[in-house]
């Protein structure tokens, strides 16, 4: 069939066609025992069409030729009616024709898993005596989508990533529990070099070495403290408390970035991107060359030397503001439709070393590892940390037991005075707004201030 052409006939000025499918793969061992085995599939096929301003959406499970008829018609259909009672503004679509790199789909036996989940659980039975529990998760992701548009593009773009995780817990001499994870993986599908193994037994080793110490460790003293945040604290830093704020509907939502572009709102050290498919001379963990309306994917720059100077935007947003759309509208499941979302943001790296970051710090912390974090609209964060170390005099002290930081993002980012000169990236994880979408977030370590927690 002529999606294109079927597409095109829907009318309006923008319309797109979606087939689609996601994979989903889980395995779960606890203390070697299997309490978890899953599989899905989950296929369809939906269309938008917006006629001045006024959008229909319709999907469905069924791909053979009527079935796609019906539901680019549903969608049509939606879009007159709206438009006959609501008269909106029109927008012209920015979808441009465009060629991704070829993707291969490429799937493993379930019993794959399960037999990968046992290697690594077995490596850490062996390595790991002093556990209270061990947990063991194996788990893979795969979106396969081709994206039709009135306007030409024809692009299937697929996205598959695999995970080995593990979860432990230690008892302490009063009592208690502390608790810690890892996660080994990235991009790609399930095989015998793949997430690498060496690397997850490197990282069951550190993991292992970081709870020990946990179990001595200390509560930080309660107040306005000078950290140092890893990589992946500042990679939630830039998703949860910039990036959400910078994405278009919730700037017009009332969200503080809607105040504050062409504004000063960190130091002039920090620079801040969702990054389409490449980033520092490399390919970013999650690639996207076209979003779900057929944009052809760039670099969204959010905030540059300390200024905000753009939004994350689709199509309808982005004619809204008068800016660019650089392909962030991305849906989950077919029967999604696309929202702005963030694909692989990070902050930029600086010049300094990390040993020159922690010499320079009298009195406060390094800060290793966080399992959770939220913010809302107005950029105030809250995360949880799992482990770190105490600075005193320029050196590491003792380790830290779980604790948060909290803050407003816009002021925490104006208190950073270096950056370290490496990138750090984590591609584990989802972003949950409104629907699940896979993300990547990174950057460097980060000096500054925050609000830390104590006992």
């Amino acid at each position: 069939m002529d999606y294109n052409g079927l597409i095109a006939g829907a009318g309006g000025s923008h319309a797109e066609l979606r087939l689609q499918t996601n994979t989903d793969h889980k395995v779960v061992l606890l203390n070697g025992e299997l309490v978890g085995n899953t599989f899905s599939r989950r296929g369809g096929v939906c269309s938008r069409v917006c006629k001045n301003g006024s959008w229909g959406f319709a999907s469905g499970p069924e791909t053979d030729d009527d079935s796609v008829r019906e539901v680019v018609r549903e969608a049509a259909s939606g879009a007159s009616f709206l438009d006959s009672r609501v008269r909106g503004k029109g927008f012209a679509s920015s979808a441009a024709p465009g060629v991704c790199p070829e993707s291969v789909f490429t799937d493993v036996p379930q019993k794959d898993y399960i037999e990968a989940a046992k290697e690594i659980d077995a490596y850490v039975s062996e390595n790991c005596p002093r556990l209270a529990s061990r947990t063991v998760v194996c788990v893979s992701d795969c979106m396969d989508k081709t994206i039709f548009t009135a306007s030409g593009v024809n692009a299937r773009t697929i996205d598959p990533r695999v995970y080995i995780y593990v979860f432990m817990t230690a008892e302490t001499d009063d009592g208690g529990t502390v608790d810690m994870f890892t996660v080994a993986g990235g991009r790609g599908y399930l095989g015998p070099d793949m997430p690498d193994r060496n690397e997850c037994r490197r990282k069951v080793d550190e993991l292992y070495e970081n709870l020990m110490k946990k179990r001595e460790g200390v509560f930080p003293e309660a107040g306005v403290a000078d950290v140092i945040l890893d990589a992946a604290l500042a990679g939630m830093l830039a998703h949860e408390a910039v990036g959400h704020t910078c994405e278009a509907d919730l700037v017009t939502g009332g969200s503080v970035a809607g105040k504050c572009l062409g504004k000063p709102v960190a130091s002039e050290l920090v620079t801040l991107t969702d990054y389409a498919h490449t980033a520092f001379g490399s390919t970013v963990p999650l690639p996207l060359y076209t979003d779900d309306e057929g944009t052809l994917c760039e670099d969204a720059v959010l905030i540059k030397d300390g200024i905000l100077t753009g939004y994350m935007h689709n199509i309808e947003s982005a004619a809204r503001y008068g800016m660019k759309p650089c392909g962030n509208a991305r849906a989950h499941f077919f029967t999604d439709e696309p929202l702005i979302r963030m694909r692989n943001t990070a902050i930029s790296p600086g010049t300094s070393k990390l040993e020159d970051m922690i010499a320079s710090i009298d009195n406060g912390y390094y800060l290793l590892d966080t399992g959770n974090g939220q913010a809302d609209i107005t950029g105030e964060f809250m995360f949880g940390i799992n482990f770190g170390y105490e600075i005193k005099n320029g050196k590491l002290g003792r380790p830290l037991r779980d604790t948060t930081i909290s803050g407003v993002a816009f002021e925490m980012l104006k208190s950073v005075t270096m950056l370290s000169d490496t990138v750090k990236w984590s591609s584990s994880g989802y972003c949950g707004k409104k629907q699940l979408m896979p993300v990547s977030l990174g950057g460097p370590d980060v000096k500054c201030r925050v609000s830390i927690g104590g006992r």
